[in-house]
C-alpha cells in the first residue's frame, strides 16, 4: 500500500502493491502516453521519479532510455512497480489536436425516423372518464405506449407533444408544443480520435460538432492492443472500454448542446459509424474472437437500441442506430464511405481507401465491390515512430529538404515536439527525393557522401546506425532513425499491395482506374506528393486523386436524416465481397514487390 504523488498538480493516487506505475495512473485517469498497452516496447511512457523507490532499472530502460535521462530519474511507467511513497513528475500534457469532422455529402431524400405530434388531453369529469391511455391512443392512432411512460404523467388538461418513433412507438410526451425541436447526434467512432455532430433533424443543417482523441488509448492505440487488454482482463476489460467511449460521446454531447443552448433531452437519436472492433467495444460485445484467427466478430449486422442501454444520456428513449459492418476488417465506417461515393452506383472504376491504423480499401468495378483490409500498422498515424505523435500542436505535419536547410511546418507555428503521420510521410518522401534514402528503404552511407555535400550534416551516426537530424536544439534532438523507415516502408508494402491484390482479381490494372478516393482522418491531410514519393500510389494516379474526408461521419448523418438510407446501407453491406489477402495466392511476393520505395532521384 502506498501513495503516488504528482508534482506541480499535487494529486495524491493510492494504491495497493504489485501494480505497474502505468496502471496506476491510468485506472486513477492520468494521461500517459501508451501506443504498446504497457508492453515496454514504445518507449513512450516516460516519467521522472523525484522521490520513492520503484525497483532497479531494468535492461529495457537501458536499452530505450538515453543516459542523460536516466541521469535525470527518468523511467518506464509500464516498467517500474512503486514501493510505498513516491513523487513523480509527468513528462507529457495533452495537447490541442487536429480532428477531421467534415466531408463529402451526396444529394439525398430526407425522411427522418422521428416525428413530432401535437395531442390535447382533458382532466376527467362525470360525464367523461375517458382514460387518459384511451385519449392518446384516440390521437395516436396504432401507436404502441410504454407503460413507464404512463408512470411519470399526471392526468390533467395539458397540450402535449408526442414524439414518435417509426410511426409505431412513443418515445415521450412533452408538455407544451415541442413540435420545432427535433435533434439527433452523428457520430465517427475512429481507433485514434471521435467526432460528433449536433443535426438539426427538422432542417437537416449541422448546429455542431465536437471532437477528441478516442479515451480507449489509454488502453492501447490500435485496436489488436485493446482487444489484447480485454483478453488479460477477463473480469472488467470490456466494460472499461465501453465506458471510455461511452462517457467520451456524453462529455463531446454536453459540449455540442452547450455550444447551441440546446436541451440534450431534446435529441432522440443517435447513429454511429466506426469500425467492427470499436462498434463491439461501444455496444460492450466481447471482441476477442475479431483479434484470433478466423478473425469471426460477434455481429456485422446494423443495431437499433435504446441508447440508455449503453449508458448514453439524451432524451430517455432515444434510439441508437450502429450502421452494419460487413466482417472483422471492414467495418461501418467503410460501408459509410462507399454509400456516401456511391461506389454501388458507379459506372467506372473506382478505388477507395481509407488510411488509418488498417487500410480499407474497396474497389468498385463499375459498381461490383470488392474490397480487403490490410495492416498499415500505426506508423502512418505518427505512432511506433521514435519521434513521433498525434497530430496536435507542436507535430511537425510537413518537411522539405533543400540545400539551404530543413524547412519544416509545424501544427500551431510552435516548437517543434514531434512528428505525426503526415510529417513522417513527407520526410520519408524528402529522403528519397535527396538520396538519402533507397529503393530498399535503407540511409545511404556517410562515407559515400562528400565533405561539402549538403546531405552529409543531415545525418549521424548513433553507434552503427544511421540517423537523420530532423531538428535539433541545445536540449534535444528529433531522429529519424531506420526504425522509422523500416515501419513507414511497412505500412506501404502493405497498402500497396492491397491495390494490386484487389485489382488483380478483377483484372485491371492502375491505369484502368478512373478515380482513386482518399478517406478518413489521416487521409484529408496527404498530399499527392506524399503519397505517390513514397509510392504509397504509383505516380500514375496522382491526377486521379479525390479527396473526401470524414466519409464515416458522413454516412452516420445520411443514416440520421434517412430510413431509406439507413436500409440501402444494410443492403449495400451484403453485397461487399471481402477478400482476405493472407490467403491470396502470390500475396508474400507481391508484399515484398510492394516494400520497394520509388528509385532516388538524387544518386
Amino acid at each position: 500500500m502506498g501513495a503516488v504523488t504528482i508534482n506541480k498538480t499535487g494529486q495524491i493516487i493510492s494504491y495497493e502493491g504489485g501494480a505497474s506505475l502505468l496502471q496506476i495512473l491510468l485506472d486513477a485517469g492520468v494521461f500517459v502516453d501508451n501506443p504498446c498497452n504497457g508492453k515496454g516496447v514504445c518507449g513512450k511512457c516516460k516519467v521522472r521519479v523525484l522521490s520513492g523507490h520503484v525497483g532497479k532499472l531494468s535492461d529495457t530502460e537501458k536499452e530505450i532510455l538515453k543516459p542523460d535521462e536516466i541521469d535525470t530519474g527518468i523511467r518506464l511507467a509500464c516498467i517500474i512497480k512503486p514501493e510505498g511513497d513516491i513523487e513523480i513528475e509527468l513528462l507529457q500534457k495533452e495537447r490541442k489536436h487536429e480532428v477531421l469532422t467534415s466531408g463529402y455529402v451526396p444529394e439525398f431524400e430526407k425522411e427522418i425516423d422521428i416525428r413530432k405530434q401535437l395531442v390535447e388531453i382533458h382532466s376527467p369529469s362525470l360525464e367523461d372518464q375517458t382514460p387518459f391511455e384511451n385519449q392518446l391512443t384516440n390521437q395516436l392512432e396504432d401507436i404502441e405506449i410504454p407503460l413507464d411512460l404512463l408512470s411519470t404523467l399526471k392526468f390533467e388538461e395539458c397540450v402535449y407533444t408526442a414524439v414518435i418513433y417509426k410511426d409505431c412507438y412513443l418515445m415521450g410526451l412533452e408538455q407544451g408544443d415541442t413540435t420545432d425541436k427535433i435533434y439527433g447526434v452523428a457520430i465517427d467512432i475512429g481507433t485514434t480520435t471521435v467526432v460528433t455532430s449536433l443535426i438539426d433533424m427538422i432542417s437537416g443543417e449541422e448546429l455542431a460538432n465536437s471532437s477528441m482523441i478516442n479515451a480507449q488509448k489509454n488502453y492501447g492505440l490500435d485496436v489488436l492492443t485493446r482487444i489484447t487488454y480485454e483478453v488479460e482482463n477477463p473480469e472488467d476489460g470490456v466494460e472499461k472500454l465501453r465506458k471510455a467511449i461511452v462517457d467520451s460521446i456524453n462529455d463531446m454531447i454536453l459540449d455540442i448542446c452547450k455550444q447551441t443552448a440546446i436541451n440534450k433531452e431534446h435529441i432522440y437519436e443517435l447513429t454511429v459509424g466506426a469500425n467492427c472492433t470499436m462498434m463491439h467495444m461501444l455496444l460492450g460485445v466481447d471482441a476477442v474472437s475479431i483479434g484470433k484467427s478466423p478473425y469471426a466478430p460477434m455481429f456485422t449486422n446494423a443495431k437499433d437500441l435504446l441508447a440508455s442501454e449503453i449508458g448514453i444520456e439524451v432524451a430517455k428513449r432515444a434510439r441508437l442506430y450502429c450502421l452494419p459492418s460487413v466482417s472483422s476488417y471492414i467495418g461501418a465506417d467503410i460501408v459509410a464511405g462507399a454509400y456516401v461515393c456511391e461506389l454501388q452506383k458507379t459506372s467506372e472504376n473506382i478505388l477507395f481507401i481509407d488510411i488509418g491504423t488498417n487500410g480499407e480499401i474497396v474497389f468498385s468495378n463499375k459498381g461490383n465491390l470488392l474490397c480487403c483490409s490490410c495492416a498499415a500498422g500505426p506508423a502512418l498515424e505518427g505512432m511506433n515512430i521514435s519521434s513521433g505523435m498525434r497530430a496536435a500542436q507542436g507535430a511537425i505535419e510537413d518537411v522539405v529538404i533543400t540545400k539551404d536547410g530543413i524547412k519544416l511546418q509545424v501544427i500551431g507555428d510552435e516548437e517543434p515536439i514531434g512528428i505525426c503521420g503526415s510529417g513522417i510521410l513527407a520526410v520519408v518522401k524528402e529522403l528519397i527525393l535527396t538520396g538519402l534514402v533507397t529503393k530498399k528503404g535503407t540511409f545511404i552511407k556517410m562515407n559515400q557522401l562528400e565533405e561539402d555535400d549538403y546531405r552529409l550534416p543531415m545525418l549521424q551516426l548513433n553507434g552503427a546506425k544511421r540517423e537523420f537530424i530532423l531538428a535539433e536544439n541545445e536540449t534535444n534532438q528529433l531522429l529519424i532513425t531506420q526504425g522509422d523507415i523500416r515501419q513507414v516502408q511497412l505500412a506501404k508494402g502493405a497498402i500497396l499491395s492491397g491495390f494490386y491484390a484487389l485489382l488483380n482479381k478483377a483484372g485491371i490494372t492502375m491505369d484502368d482506374l478512373d478515380q482513386v478516393m482518399i478517406a478518413g482522418q489521416f487521409g484529408a491531410h496527404l498530399p499527392a506528393d506524399s503519397l505517390t514519393g513514397t509510392g504509397i500510389l504509383p505516380e500514375g494516379v496522382k491526377e486521379k486523386l479525390v479527396y473526401v474526408g470524414n466519409s464515416s461521419k458522413t454516412g452516420a448523418y445520411m443514416a440520421l436524416m434517412s430510413k431509406t438510407v439507413k436500409k440501402e446501407m444494410e443492403e449495400l453491406a451484403k453485397h461487399m465481397d471481402y477478400m482476405e489477402l493472407g490467403a491470396t495466392e502470390g500475396y508474400e511476393r507481391l508484399f515484398a514487390k510492394c516494400l520497394l520505395f520509388p528509385e532516388n532521384s538524387v544518386d
